[in-house]
Parts: C-alpha cells; sequence; structure tokens
C-alpha cells in the first residue's frame, strides 16, 4: 500500500476519508480481508486516528465493513436483502415461517412495550425468543412478546418454558383471527444480548424491525426483530414479511 495524502476540501475530513477508503477497498481489497491496523492506516492517508476511526465506523454503518472479535476490522461481504411488505398477512409461526423458536418465559417487557400491549407496567407476558440464520449465519434475533389473553388456552399446557413452550404459544395465538399487521423499522445499536447472538460487537449498527399483529381490535403480539446493518439492506415492496435474499451485487441502503 502507498501513501496517500488527502487534500483540502469542503466536506468535512473523515467524509472525504471515508469516499477514499471506500474506493480502496473496492480496488485493493477482496471481501474477508483484514485491514492494516488503525495507525498504519491512518499514516497513510495522513489523518487522525479520531477521524479515521469516524471514517471506518461510517462504513461498518454502510456494511462496507466488519468489526470482528480477535480478528480485526475485515471488508464486509455483499448485503443480503431483507424485504419489509405489507401483504403478508400470517401471524409469527405459520407455515414458510424463515425464523427458528428457541425459548419461551413469562417475563415483564420493557415499559414501551407494555403501554404498546395496553399490559400493566408489572404485567407479565409470554417473551418468545427467535433467530433467524442465512447461509449459516445468524442475521437476525427477535423477541416476541404476547400478553397472557392473546393465548388464554395455555392453561393446559405443562411445559413452563422452552421450546415446547414457545411452540404451544405461536399455535395458540394463530387461533385469532388477524386483522393486520404494522411494520416499523429504525436504525439502533447492537445491546449486549443482541450482539452476542448475532456474533457482533456491542454497540455494532443494527436495524431494528418492530411489527405489530392487531386482532379484535388491539395489539395481539408485538415483535421486536433486530437485524445485522453490516449484512442486511431493506428493501420495500408488496411481496410482504420479512425475507432474506442474496444476489451477486451490492446495492446501496
Amino acid at each position: 500500500m502507498g501513501t496517500t495524502q488527502l487534500e483540502t476540501v469542503p466536506e468535512p475530513k473523515y467524509w472525504h476519508l471515508r469516499t477514499v477508503l471506500s474506493e480502496a477497498l473496492d480496488s485493493e481489497f477482496s471481501v474477508g480481508e483484514v485491514l492494516p491496523n488503525e495507525r498504519d492506516l491512518a499514516a497513510r492517508f495522513g489523518v487522525a486516528r479520531a477521524t479515521l476511526r469516524q471514517a471506518l465506523e461510517q462504513l461498518e454503518l454502510e456494511g462496507r465493513l466488519q468489526r470482528r472479535r480477535g480478528v480485526g476490522t475485515t471488508v464486509a461481504p455483499p448485503r443480503m436483502g431483507v424485504s419489509v411488505g405489507t401483504a403478508q398477512h400470517a401471524w409469527p409461526g405459520a407455515p414458510h415461517d424463515a425464523w427458528q423458536t428457541l425459548d419461551c418465559a413469562l417475563e415483564v417487557p420493557p415499559a414501551a412495550v407494555a403501554e404498546t400491549l395496553v399490559t400493566g407496567r408489572d404485567e407479565p407476558v409470554h417473551v418468545v425468543r427467535r433467530s433467524r440464520v442465512s447461509h449459516g449465519q445468524p442475521v437476525a434475533a427477535e423477541l416476541l412478546y404476547i400478553p397472557v389473553d392473546s393465548v388464554p388456552d395455555l392453561s393446559g399446557i405443562d411445559a413452563p418454558s422452552g421450546t415446547a413452550r414457545a411452540r404451544a404459544v405461536l399455535r395458540e395465538l394463530q387461533r385469532l383471527e388477524l386483522e393486520r399487521q404494522e411494520n416499523a423499522v429504525e436504525l439502533g445499536s447492537a445491546r449486549a444480548d443482541d450482539a452476542r447472538e448475532l456474533d457482533r460487537l456491542p454497540g455494532a449498527p443494527v436495524l431494528v424491525v418492530t411489527t405489530r399483529f392487531i386482532a379484535r381490535g388491539r395489539t395481539a403480539a408485538l415483535s421486536v426483530a433486530t437485524y445485522r446493518a453490516d449484512t442486511c439492506r431493506l428493501t420495500f415492496g408488496d411481496s410482504g414479511g420479512v425475507e432474506i435474499h442474496h444476489g451477486p451485487e451490492r446495492h446501496a441502503s
């Protein structure tokens, strides 16, 4: 790698560096290759390490780079498309659902979730934990909050927790007539639990897809799905659901 000095530009220095680094990733590096350390990169481009970190963080947010435990910063593979539409009309756990059910427990939800579900702040709900894997790689983790009165016929089921309980909750939920579902998407940072499940570092950028399932005029279930922002891009259309598509090309998000 040669030495490249940045010229004075009107835009923020870190943003110009991000552009220069992006061009270098295209011309000098291959997918999975580890970048030189920060000291060497800062010296090459004649910038402070703080400026370099800002540029690297921006490229990670855009899905060009990945920070990997015990490895360093590597060139990321092309993002997988995440199609978020409104046409799908099915409860979680329905046939062809791509999620893997992991666990279920009765827990008091966060205050914001309790407000959405219109449950008491100290009232426990069923919390189903699910994960999504694509090509052997974890790409999303989901917490599905279901009020007790949405699945009233669980009293005869012996399993207090675990996968069997989770599947029973989802089966009972499907007895309700689903009126509609509403999706919202926002950018966030991985919490410790999400980071561990998604094999990312805490604070890594994530895409949070929140889905309200409406039945009987109220929110019968609430899904909070956390996707890896470094490997997923969102596409909006009428295909419905949340599906992961693999393609050979990198698309802008």
